[in-house]
């Protein structure tokens, strides 16, 4: 540092003589001259000089002015571009940005945009090489009078827009001499601006121009604008809409026309008045376009509008290795990425969640009237619940920070009553004045769904629901881990078929304890079925699959050994690390909902395993592709295998007592389109499970509290069958019934090859002294000491 500065004090000790010395020259060349000579001297000597000074300040001269934008970004500039996401179907269904911009082509401009820039913003852009002289001397003139007003012409305001030569670029040493940095800055501006105009034609500076202006309202470029404040195109608009965006550039948020609606529309008919004034339109065209009102069509575009947000968040995420590994910026890069998710299936499966979760809310509030539904095992009201979760908050922390060791004062805010917004199933959300601490209780008592849907042979994502309401909850329940109960029972037949077992192998449901270790203790652990109950019928594997049979799927699992199921469970699409204990047969360790339907994919795609794929190709803002999806599909399960289990599937509907013939009540076979699936309820019914499989589709949903300890006392209520299997029915209604979806109906194949093993036998059921019931519920039933609440 200390060499930097003495090689200064050098460079400005040499260059103030040799000033000096010219001076001197310079002064005696002209001293016995006529004065119309040294006057024109003077003339020359000053654009001499001006243009050596702008010179020097394009090089940062002994870094005395600052870096300038160079040729390299002038010939291709930065400038953040909103990434937009595409569904399968073609529809954008929403963006990515930090400056919500979207770039358009000169031949999508209106000319009457262009005709109303123009002329309101530089008059004489077309006779000038990026600085209006003319201009300049007449707002010199107008500042000696006390009238000051800008010079710009639009490429000078492009030069700001673009490279913000007035932020991100120093002005070197002389800027911090007070006035000198402005001079500096307005230079800069100047000498880019030319630089401009040598390599871009004068409609790709326009068009440069409109994709960069801010136009507020978050609204960056001419595409944006247009859409924010009228829902149009730049290509469709008239010429009371463009006179309106035209004249707010002079001031965003004063001529504003929603926040200054007055101010605007006086704006407004200046700029139109200008267009008269030029010709542009006749007096007739002026006196009838000043009357018309501001007819606003206005709507902020924001990261979360759209369709599928919990999906987004989940491409963001998906994205993320990838977009650091290659220096690309999401949400300033301008990239089309091309996602799995079908818009129509999208729809489909945000309505059917909709409309069982409305059901089962209001289930849920009339089963718990005004009674607290967080709970401990024995049904006791957790102590300080909502208190803890109140900690926990951002308001919370603000008013520890602000009150730190005085709770009283903590708990007077937070129960104290003020304007909040809260989700409403009619309005989506609701003001109302509400206290933090109510608002937290009244927020906790909601159930909760998360639905997705894959195609089996591709692993692509068709349908993505992450929770009720994405406003109120971020949390994507898609992706939370949660006991999956009797869903798990996949990967325990399955392992037991590649050890040699067959469908129509016979087991007893009946009481049996078996010796667990339990915090390094020896144990007794005793498996029940739902209705706790043995029937000490023999069955086959098929059946006692069916109809959810606990003791029989813990039996399998002791055969095979519980390693053998949790390593299957990997195999076939498990990622999270699984408990190793018999409770595992039961679905007693967490999951996700996401790798749990890509689990079922696997059986359905004849063994063959692969990752849920959400991406399938992302262009440039050139339109360069630069990702394609290649991911493979690797053999984990015998093709035998898997077409056992899927016949396993078919027989919840077909076997009696079935757990999942509650699909028979809806309109799901005019089609001939089949099904299978599996239901399943976690300990305290915590958690409520479906995955639906047809030959093309695979559709799993969970339906829970936020929390283990807010759930369903009874399973009538709170199973699977009757809370989570109607999301993927109505789903799948709409779905089968939409004739463009047509390639979705469809019915299981043949066997692909020999099938060695039995797997025909059906039960013939026998009615006992007791009425039956046509769907069991199936539940994880196990001791408090091994169960999760």
């Amino acid at each position: 540092m200390n060499k930097l500065i003495s090689f200064l004090k050098k460079a400005f000790r040499w260059l103030k003589t040799y000033l000096c010395k010219f001076a001197t020259w310079y002064k005696g060349l002209y001293r016995d001259k006529p004065w119309y000579r040294r006057a024109i001297a003077g003339v020359i000597s000053f654009i001499v000089f001006f243009m050596l000074y702008l010179f020097l300040v394009d090089i940062n001269f002994l870094w005395l002015f600052g870096k300038s934008p160079g040729l390299s970004s002038i010939h291709n500039p930065e400038q953040p571009t909103a990434s937009e996401i595409y569904s399968a179907d073609g529809k954008l269904i929403g963006k990515y940005f930090r400056e919500n911009r979207s770039p358009v082509t000169y031949q999508e401009i209106s000319p009457i945009l262009i005709k109303t820039l123009i002329n309101t913003e530089d008059e004489r852009f077309y006779h000038h090489f990026g600085i209006d002289f003319q201009g300049v001397f007449a707002a010199m003139k107008d500042m000696a009078k006390g009238e000051a007003r800008g010079a710009s012409t639009i490429t000078q305001q492009l030069v700001k827009n673009m490279f913000k030569v007035r932020s991100q670029y120093s002005t070197g040493i002389l800027g911090f001499i007070p006035g000198v940095k402005l001079i500096i800055m307005k230079s800069k501006e100047w000498i880019t601006a030319v630089k401009i105009e040598m390599f871009y034609s004068k409609q790709e500076i326009l068009t440069m121009y409109l994709n960069t202006v801010d136009f507020g309202s978050n609204a960056y470029g001419i595409k944006t604008a247009c859409k924010t404040y009228f829902n149009t195109t730049p290509k469709e608009i008239t010429y009371e809409q463009a006179a309106t965006l035209v004249g707010l550039l002079k001031a965003t948020t004063t001529y504003n026309p929603r926040l200054n609606p007055k101010n605007s529309l006086h704006r407004r008919n200046v700029v139109l008045e200008n267009l008269m004034k030029h010709h542009e339109i006749t007096r007739t065209q002026y006196d009838s376009l000043k009357q018309i009102p501001i007819h606003l069509n206005y709507n902020i575009e924001t990261n979360y509008d759209g369709q599928a947000l919990y999906f987004r968040e989940a491409v963001s995420e998906y994205l993320s290795a990838w977009c650091k590994a290659n220096n690309i910026d999401l949400y300033s890069d301008g990239l089309k990425i091309y996602t799995t998710v079908d818009s129509r299936m999208q729809g489909y499966a945000e309505a059917a969640v909709n409309r069982q979760m409305r059901v089962v809310q209001r289930n849920f509030n009339n089963h718990w009237g005004n009674q607290v539904p967080w709970r401990d095992r024995n049904g006791n009201e957790i102590p300080n619940f909502i208190e803890d979760i109140a900690k926990r908050t951002i308001h919370y922390k603000l008013l520890q920070e602000k009150y730190p060791d005085r709770p009283d004062s903590i708990n007077y805010y937070l129960n104290k009553p003020h304007r909040l917004k809260v989700f409403d199933y009619d309005k989506g959300s609701r003001d109302t004045t509400i206290s933090t601490m109510d608002s937290i209780r009244y927020m906790e008592r909601f159930m909760h769904c998360g639905f997705v849907a894959m195609e089996p042979q591709t692993g692509y994502v068709k349908a993505w629901v992450g929770d009720i309401n994405f406003g109120a909850w971020k949390y994507d329940k898609v992706l939370s881990k949660r006991q999956p109960g009797s869903t798990f029972k996949l990967f325990v037949y399955t392992a037991g078929f590649n050890k040699g077992m067959s469908p129509c192998d016979l087991r007893v449901d009946q009481y049996k304890a078996w010796d667990v270790m339990e915090k390094g203790k020896p144990a007794k652990w005793i498996p029940r079925n739902a209705d706790g109950s043995y029937t000490g019928d023999t069955l086959s594997l098929k059946a006692a699959f069916a109809r959810s049979i606990n003791t029989i799927a813990v039996q399998v699992g002791q055969e095979v050994g519980v390693h053998d199921v949790a390593q299957t469970a990997y195999a076939m699409g498990i990622k999270t690390p699984l408990e190793e204990t018999p409770a595992l047969s039961l679905g007693a360790s967490d999951v996700s909902l996401l790798e749990l339907v890509n689990s079922y994919t696997t059986v359905v795609n004849d063994g063959k395993e692969h990752d849920p794929i959400l991406v399938t190709k992302i262009e440039d803002s050139e339109g360069h592709v630069i990702y394609e999806d290649k991911s493979q599909q690797k053999q984990v399960i015998p093709y035998e295998t898997a077409f056992l289990m899927t016949e396993m599937l078919k027989a919840g509907l077909t076997e009696p007592m079935g757990t999942s013939q509650a699909l028979w009540a809806y309109d799901l076979f005019h089609s001939d389109t089949e099904f299978g699936g599996k239901t399943g309820t976690s300990s305290n019914h915590s958690d409520a499970w479906f995955v639906g499989i047809t030959p093309k589709l695979v559709g799993g949903a969970w339906v829970g509290g936020e929390h283990r300890s807010i759930h369903f006392r009874t399973g009538a209520l709170g199973q699977g069958s009757r809370t989570a299997l109607p999301v993927f029915a109505y789903f799948m209604e709409k779905v089968l019934k939409d004739d463009r979806l047509k390639e979705y109906r469809a019915k299981f194949p043949r066997p692909k090859e020999k099938i060695n093993k039995d797997y025909s036998c059906h039960t013939i059921y026998h009615r006992r002294d007791t009425d039956s019931v046509a769907v069991k519920p199936d539940s994880l039933i196990v001791p408090q000491e091994i169960g999760e609440e």
